[in-house]
C-alpha cells in the first residue's frame, strides 16, 4: 500500500507538470518574453514570469517578475514545467525586492548552458544589470555568478554564436546594442556598439538575432504608434550594418502594449514565439507565450505572421481537445468566452447560439480505432451537436445530444468509422437551443 501511494503521488506530480493545449502554450501561469532554443532534439522555453504586483511586492499596475521557469517539449503541444531555475532572492548582486527579472535568453557552448537574465542591482546607482547562470543541463540546476557582466547595463539580453565560433550579445541599453563575448561567455570582448539604421522614433527593445542562408536577421519590438509590433532588419554580419526590411507581426488587435519574441527552426519548420495577454484581457502587464509557424519568401524576406489561437502542433484525439483554440469559426452564431472571469486559467468555452453555427479545430491525429466521443457541454434548453471531419461539409463522425440543464455535463456518443490519420474537427449546432462546449475527447 505504501508503494502504491508513492506511485500515485509521483503520477499526480508528473501529470500536473504536463501542460496541454495551444495558444497560449503555458496554461497555468503567466509566461512572457518567450525565448525558445533547441537543445538535444527538444525545444526548451525560457520566458519571464509575470505575477500580479501588489503593495509590498513589486509595483502595482506595472510589470512584476521575481523568478524564471524553464519548460520543454518534443511536439510543441505538450509542455513540461521544470520549475524555477533563477530567483531574485538567490543571486548575490540582485535586489531581492526588485521584481524586475525581465526577458532572458539561454545558449549552449561546450556542453555548458548559459542563462542570461536582466535584473535590478542591489546598488540602485548601477541600474539594471545582466547576469549569467550556468548549468550542465538545459533544465538546470543553474548556478548564478556573483556579479553581473561588466560593461553590460540594460535589459533583454540575446546571445548568438556565429559559425566561426565568435559569440555576440545583444541587449537594450542606450539604444539597441551589440558586443562580442569572450570564450568564457561571461565577459565582454569588445565595447558595446549601438546598432545603426534602425527607426529613431519610438521605443525599441527585446532584440533577437538569427541567421539563415548566410543572412543575419536582427529583429526587435518597436512602438511606432501605441503598441509594439515586431520588425526586422537584415545584414551580412552579426554586427551589421543592417538594413530595415519589414514587419514580422503587426500591433496587437486588442492593444496589448508589449510583444517579445524569438525564432527557432525545428524539424524543418520555422516558428515564431511571442506573447499576448490572453489570460489577462484587462491588464496587459500579465502576458502568456504563444507560437505560430513562420515562412520566408524566395528572396529571404519574412512573410508577415498573423497570430492564431490554434497555434501549432498536432493534437492527439485521445487527449482533451479545446476547440475554443479554433482554426476558423462561423461569422454568425459562434463566439468564445472565458469559463470563469475570476480565474482565467480555467480557460475558455465555445458558445454556439444559432442553428448551423460552427467552429473548426485543425490537425487532430487519430492513431487507432475510435469507438466513442465525449463532449463536455451545457445547454439550458437542450441541443444537438454534430461533429464532422475535415470541413463544414465533411462526413459526420458523431451526433451528440446535449441534455437540458444548467450544469456542465460530459456526454458520450457513438462514433462512426474514422479513418486513422490526421483530420480537422468541425463542431456544428444542428438542432435546438444554444450550446456551450468546453472540450471534446475521443475514446
Amino acid at each position: 500500500m505504501k508503494n502504491y501511494k508513492v506511485f500515485l503521488s509521483t503520477l499526480l506530480i508528473l501529470l500536473s507538470n504536463q501542460l496541454f493545449g495551444q495558444n497560449p502554450i503555458i496554461r497555468d501561469q503567466f509566461s512572457a518574453d518567450p525565448t525558445a532554443r533547441v537543445f538535444n532534439g527538444k525545444v526548451y522555453l525560457y520566458p519571464s514570469h509575470d505575477i500580479l504586483g501588489k503593495e509590498g511586492q513589486g509595483r502595482p499596475g506595472w510589470f512584476c517578475m521575481e523568478d524564471y521557469h524553464v519548460f520543454s517539449s518534443e511536439n510543441l503541444t505538450d509542455w513540461t514545467d521544470h520549475g524555477v531555475i533563477v530567483s531574485q532572492t538567490k543571486v548575490d548582486w540582485v535586489n531581492p525586492e526588485g521584481y524586475s527579472m525581465w526577458a532572458p535568453d539561454c545558449i549552449e557552448r561546450n556542453g555548458k548552458y548559459y542563462f542570461y537574465f536582466p535584473a535590478g542591482n542591489k546598488d540602485a546607482k548601477k541600474g539594471m544589470g545582466i547576469g549569467v547562470a550556468i548549468a550542465d543541463k538545459p533544465e538546470g540546476p543553474y548556478v548564478p555568478l556573483s556579479e553581473p557582466i561588466k560593461g553590460a547595463t540594460g535589459i533583454d539580453p540575446n546571445v548568438f554564436i556565429d559559425k566561426d565560433g565568435q559569440a555576440y550579445m545583444y541587449w537594450a541599453g542606450n539604444g539597441l546594442v551589440v558586443a562580442k563575448l569572450k570564450e568564457n561567455m561571461t565577459e565582454l570582448a569588445s565595447e558595446p556598439l549601438v546598432i545603426a539604421n534602425l527607426p529613431t522614433e519610438g521605443l525599441k527593445e527585446g532584440p533577437f538575432l538569427f541567421e539563415r542562408n548566410g543572412k543575419y536577421y536582427f529583429t526587435f519590438p518597436h512602438v511606432q504608434n501605441k503598441t509594439e509590433r515586431l520588425e526586422y532588419a537584415m545584414g551580412d554580419s552579426p554586427m551589421g550594418p543592417f538594413k530595415m526590411t519589414g514587419v514580422i507581426m503587426d500591433e496587437s488587435p486588442t492593444e496589448c502594449w508589449t510583444n517579445h519574441h524569438s525564432f527557432i527552426q525545428y524539424k524543418d519548420q520555422w516558428y515564431l514565439f511571442y506573447h499576448h495577454n490572453d489570460y489577462s484581457p484587462k491588464f496587459d502587464k500579465n502576458r502568456s507565450a504563444r507560437i505560430d509557424s513562420m515562412f520566408f519568401n524566395n528572396d529571404g524576406t519574412i512573410q508577415k505572421v498573423t497570430p492564431t489561437l490554434r497555434g501549432v502542433g498536432v493534437s492527439c484525439s485521445k487527449k482533451l481537445i479545446e476547440i475554443d483554440r479554433y482554426s476558423d469559426i462561423s461569422k454568425i452564431g459562434a463566439s468564445i468566452a472565458l469559463l470563469d472571469t475570476l480565474n482565467t486559467f480555467k480557460g475558455w468555452k465555445t458558445k454556439l447560439d444559432s442553428k448551423n453555427a460552427w467552429i473548426r479545430y485543425n490537425t487532430v491525429h487519430f492513431c487507432e480505432k475510435i469507438k466513442s466521443v465525449q463532449v463536455k457541454a451545457v445547454s439550458t434548453e437542450g441541443g444537438m451537436l454534430e461533429i464532422r471531419l475535415d470541413n463544414e461539409n465533411g462526413s459526420v463522425a458523431a451526433e451528440v445530444k446535449i441534455p437540458k440543464g444548467v450544469d456542465w455535463s460530459v456526454v458520450t456518443a457513438k462514433v462512426s468509422k474514422i479513418k486513422p490519420g490526421v483530420h480537422n474537427l468541425v463542431v456544428i449546432l444542428k438542432e435546438g437551443n444554444p450550446v456551450e462546449v468546453d472540450w471534446v475527447q475521443f475514446k
